[in-house]
């Protein structure tokens, strides 16, 4: 019962997500950072492995993976957002097994713009300061997996966005569901709602002007504005993969995904993995928007990704204890791609 439920609700809030879809309103949204992908595995498919991710990283893509870990999962992760930018994301992340089946998390994403000069109307060349906005998110995760293969997740994410003198701050949920069918569970299916949320409004000092007064009086008075609210990026994700298992040690995985955006255009893409011993791992992707006639109007990746994996066992003992070092690249039209780099440790 509890699975039909939690189904009927998916099922409503990916139709809502589906029906806002408009590339009209590009760019209307705020708080893109949530959209950032901080973790190298994923990013690796750019992230389109809706269907099988697992883990820590699932908190950033479909948090019902994260039931599939088997004790305890953490990692860590540094990415250079668009070289050439000065850009720079930071994550870090922990789930652990609560009971046989159900599994809790915590994660943390911050965004590192770097010293930006100050300028003002005067010194358009700039002040001699500089400042850094503060960005980060914290989201808290729950998952569980049923006995017939069947995993789901909500995630509860809460995003600050400040400077010196004005911020704003608001809660998104996450929730996902995936399937794993076949004679050695080689079929995927996942679906994962992100970013549904309370619109976020600035606030602050910076926002407070001095007027004259109105009635000519010889002082002056603070006029306070209202910042725009602005909605966050929400998305609808659907994907599935299948294994292909040969001479025992050897994994080829092929995927597809499509991803319905509330604030931008469509996507549709696919890629593949493959996997010696699961050990050492290659992956590839490329993924590409819908019905984008003007290349002015295209994204700022071209499609391509790829990236690997080297895992290392920690116990000759515990084979579910090891260590994986990831590496992602992403192309983009303008600056030098993205690169990711993350560690994973599972026990």
């Amino acid at each position: 019962m509890q699975k039909i439920y939690f189904s009927l609700i998916i099922i409503s809030l990916c139709y809502s997500a589906v029906q806002a879809g408009n590339p009209d309103r590009q760019g209307e949204a705020g708080a893109y950072e949530l959209l950032m992908d901080p973790w190298a595995r994923t990013a690796g498919l750019h992230s389109m492995s809706t269907s099988l991710v697992r883990g820590v990283e699932s908190m950033n893509l479909n948090v019902a993976g994260m039931a599939r870990i088997n004790k305890l999962d953490f990692g860590f992760g540094s990415t250079q957002y668009l070289q050439g930018t000065g850009i720079n994301l930071s994550s870090a992340a922990v789930s652990a097994k609560i009971g046989k089946k159900s599994v809790m998390g915590l994660s943390l994403m911050a965004v590192d713009f770097g010293d930006i000069e100050v300028t003002t109307t005067n010194q358009p060349e700039g002040t001699g300061g500089t400042y850094s906005p503060s960005f980060f998110n914290l989201g808290f995760a729950f998952a569980h997996e049923f006995e017939n293969k069947v995993s789901v997740g909500v995630l509860f994410r809460a995003i600050s966005e400040s400077l010196a003198n004005v911020s704003a701050f608001g809660f998104a949920i996450d929730a996902g569901i995936q399937y794993v069918t076949g004679e050695e569970d080689n079929f995927k299916f996942g679906i994962s709602l992100r970013n549904v949320g309370s619109p976020m409004t600035y606030k602050g000092e910076a926002l407070s002007i001095q007027r004259p007064s109105p009635n000519g009086q010889p002082y002056d008075i603070t006029v306070d504005q209202r910042g725009a609210r602005f909605e966050l990026p929400s998305l609808l994700n659907i994907g599935a993969s299948y294994d292909l298992l040969f001479l025992e040690k050897h994994r080829f995985t092929v995927l597809g995904n499509f991803t319905s955006n509330s604030f931008s255009r469509d996507n549709l893409g696919a890629g593949a993995e493959y996997a010696f011993d699961e050990r050492f791992m290659l992956r590839a992707g490329y993924k590409s928007d819908l019905n984008v006639a003007d290349p002015i109007q295209a994204p700022i990746y071209t499609g391509l990704s790829a990236g690997g994996s080297v895992t290392f066992p920690l116990s000759k003992v515990e084979k579910n204890t090891k260590i994986s070092v990831d590496y992602a690249y992403r192309a983009s039209k303008v600056w030098s791609g993205t690169h990711n780099v993350s560690v994973r440790i599972a026990l």
